[in-house]
Order: C-alpha cells, then sequence, then structure tokens
C-alpha cells in the first residue's frame, strides 16, 4: 500500500429492541488520522501500516461511548485471517468476524471493553469504484448478519442485525471528495440497501444506489430526490434520499467534520431505519478540524503484540 493509501473494514450493528447500536471500524492508514494526515503534508511518504487504529462507538439509552487510539507499526499484526491492533483483534473464523477490544475513550477515560461477533448470511465478493478515476473502491462483505454483542465495560449482551463492509483507496479521501452521504438500510425481504452519493473536486456528483439480495445478486434501482436535513449542531449539511418528507431522526455522532444518525423514511415503497453518515472531507482537512483533532485521537508507541 503507497503511502496516502488506506483500507478500513466498517461494521454497524442494531439491537433486536431498537435501543442499542454500535459502530467498529479497523484502519490501516487511518484516513482521520492527523498524525497520518502530518505526515503527508510535509512531503514524507508514511507507512500506512504505521497509522492503523480500531474505532469503537456504542450507543445505549444510557450514553455513548466512542474510542479511537491511534498505533504505530510495532503494535500491529496482519495476517490472513486476523488483523491485531494493540490490545484489540478483528478474527475471522470460517464462519464468523470476532471483534475483541479493549480501548479507552478520551479525553474522559472510561473502557470500553469485550466482544462483538458478526455472522454473515451472505458474503458477497463486490467492489465498485467510488470516483472518476477509480482511485477510491467500497464494497460490502456481508450486507445482512446476525450479531452478538457481549461486552464487560460497559456491561451489556444483546442479540440484532448487522451490516459490514470495505473502503479502499491509493490516496487521501480529501484529495478526491469534498463530501458524501451514504446510508443503508435492511428491507423487509430480506435484502439491504445502499446508497452512497458522492461529491468531488472535480467532476460530476456519483450515485450508487444498489441491492444486495439474500441470493448474492446485487441490482441497481432508481434512487429518489434528495431530501435535505437538519444542519448538525456543527453546521454540517447532510442530505438523505427519500420518497417522502423524512421522519425521526436519532442522532448518533456529531462531528465538526462527521455525523452519523438512524433515519426513518421512505424507500421502495417502504418504511426504513437507515444508518446514514455523512463525510465532509473538506472540513477534515481544514487547519482547526485538524488542531482538534488529537483530543480525541490519541496516539500510542508501539508495545507488545498479541496474537490469537
Amino acid at each position: 500500500m503507497n503511502a496516502g493509501g488506506y483500507l478500513w473494514w466498517y461494521i454497524d450493528a442494531m439491537s433486536e429492541c431498537g435501543q442499542y447500536s454500535l459502530s467498529l471500524i479497523a484502519f490501516v492508514g487511518s484516513v482521520f488520522s492527523p498524525y497520518y494526515a502530518r505526515a503527508l503534508r510535509r512531503g514524507l511518504s508514511p507507512n500506512p501500516e504505521n497509522h492503523c487504529a480500531l474505532n469503537v462507538a456504542l450507543y445505549t439509552p444510557k450514553g455513548h461511548h466512542w474510542s479511537m487510539t491511534e498505533r504505530p507499526q510495532g503494535s500491529v499484526v496482519r495476517e490472513a485471517n486476523a488483523f491485531v491492533i494493540g490490545p484489540s483483534c478483528v478474527h475471522w473464523d470460517g464462519s464468523a468476524l470476532h471483534v475483541d477490544f479493549d480501548e479507552w475513550s478520551v479525553p474522559i477515560p472510561r473502557r470500553l471493553k469485550g466482544r462483538v461477533s458478526v455472522y454473515p448470511d451472505q458474503l458477497f465478493d463486490f467492489s465498485t469504484a467510488l470516483d472518476h478515476q477509480a482511485r477510491h473502491h467500497w464494497g460490502p462483505i456481508a450486507p445482512f448478519a446476525r450479531v452478538q454483542v457481549d461486552l464487560s465495560h460497559p456491561a451489556q449482551s444483546w442479540k440484532g442485525h448487522a451490516y459490514v463492509d470495505s473502503n479502499e483507496g491509493v490516496e487521501p479521501v480529501a484529495q478526491a471528495f469534498t463530501q458524501w452521504d451514504w446510508s443503508r438500510a435492511h428491507m423487509s425481504d430480506g435484502a439491504s440497501t445502499v446508497l452512497y452519493d458522492c461529491q468531488f473536486h472535480e467532476g460530476p456528483d456519483r450515485l450508487l444506489a444498489l441491492r444486495f439480495l439474500s441470493s448474492g445478486r446485487v441490482e441497481p434501482f432508481e434512487a429518489p430526490a434528495r431530501e435535505t436535513m437538519p444542519k448538525t449542531a456543527w453546521g454540517l449539511e447532510r442530505r438523505l434520499r427519500s420518497e417522502r418528507a423524512l421522519g425521526r431522526i436519532q442522532s448518533l455522532e456529531d462531528t465538526p467534520f462527521y455525523q452519523r444518525a438512524v433515519v426513518q423514511h421512505q424507500l421502495l415503497g417502504e418504511t426504513v431505519s437507515s444508518f446514514h453518515e455523512t463525510l465532509n472531507a473538506n472540513r477534515f482537512a481544514s487547519a482547526w478540524v485538524q488542531a482538534l483533532l488529537p483530543w480525541r485521537m490519541p496516539r500510542l508507541p508501539a508495545r507488545a503484540r498479541s496474537r490469537v
């Protein structure tokens, strides 16, 4: 992987009762790392494997728990079926993807420890370019899956549905994109729909509207018009495609350059609850946001590595 390149695996999940949700992202060449971005700005050629992190975000009725600690190459092990990042590990055992983590939130230190196990109903070998130069790619791995969450810190145990995908690129995200709005929804027939609405520094917008079927097929569909969502507390503009006016919006993450929410809306004749995110790459690249990031994303020195 070249300097400036990245690879990440993304998981989101919601409990059967709808009261608990989570997001996990394992990064090689962390696209949101202020340390990686600084090295690139200085004209260096940083190794992406020297900028790895596991982002853990838990959303519960009692509060929000978030951690993203960057670790250097000396604390990382990458194997065919496992990715170790300091005290945490993502591991595929042939039938399930397990994420064992032991992380700490900042600036208020709270431990995040436990296991999340994702059981795919169907694996997909699908990838498509997001940009016109095909320098950034995305594809779901398990667009519909079952999840088991067992945590000791904070103590909770629940089951629900999950989604897994991956993004990779050969250059920083902010080099190509100005913004994207992404969403995924679980449909009544078992399919999963994804909308990826991208804007760029150069060239026309690009929209992906895809249905991932339980049979393993991938079908495009005609996306409805953009609906404008209320701006976030940080003034971030965001949109979602819907056949009717948007319903309830449950904010999960609100930062200067990124937001995540669960949105109720109409899609393909159904009322669905979509996981939705907005990334404003211009905001991320701004000097004031880069100065804030280390407070939320600390970097630790190398430590002894564990193995599966």
